[in-house]
């Protein structure tokens, strides 16, 4: 008999107690990780655009990167120069301003100014002589490190 004097009820005795879950559901996990690889794999050529130029093409090897964004120099079809990485951070420059320009940007980076390397990125079908009063410029500021972007070509 109960307390109150009514039959005595089994309080969830033919019950089990549940135990927590020990094993960990991965696949919301890797759902997740597919989608975030997929959105990567599609952004990632998009951060690398810089002044749209079609680059010539060259059996060249390919020299070894560091891990710092390069000095990058770009001339367009145009034959307007460009400082910067990125379309979003490249500045369109004079050919009179491109040596003190890069010159204090090599300094801020504390790479020991004109030590570090200049990449030229010329579009296919512009004037060699633009190129070449880049380089020159280039040269007479103190820039020795001074290497020229193309594509890979394909062989046929």
């Amino acid at each position: 008999m109960g307390d109150d004097g009514g039959p005595r009820r089994s309080r969830g005795r033919g019950r089990k107690r549940r135990r927590p879950m020990a094993e960990i559901n991965v696949t919301p996990m890797v759902d997740v990780m597919l989608v975030l690889l997929i959105i990567f794999m599609v952004t990632a050529p998009l951060l690398t655009v810089g002044v749209p130029v079609e680059l010539p093409k060259t059996d060249a090897r390919q020299l070894s990167t560091s891990k710092d964004v390069p000095l990058t120099v770009t001339v367009d079809k145009d034959g307007h120069i460009h400082l910067g990485a990125s379309a979003d951070k490249s500045e369109e420059v004079a050919l009179a301003d491109l040596a003190p320009k890069l010159t204090a940007i090599a300094t801020a980076r504390g790479k020991g100014g004109t030590d570090e390397a200049v990449y030229i990125r010329g579009a296919k079908n512009i004037d060699y002589g633009t190129v070449m009063k880049v380089m020159g410029r280039l040269s007479s500021a103190g820039f020795h490190k001074v290497s020229l972007v193309t594509e890979v070509e394909e062989k046929s």
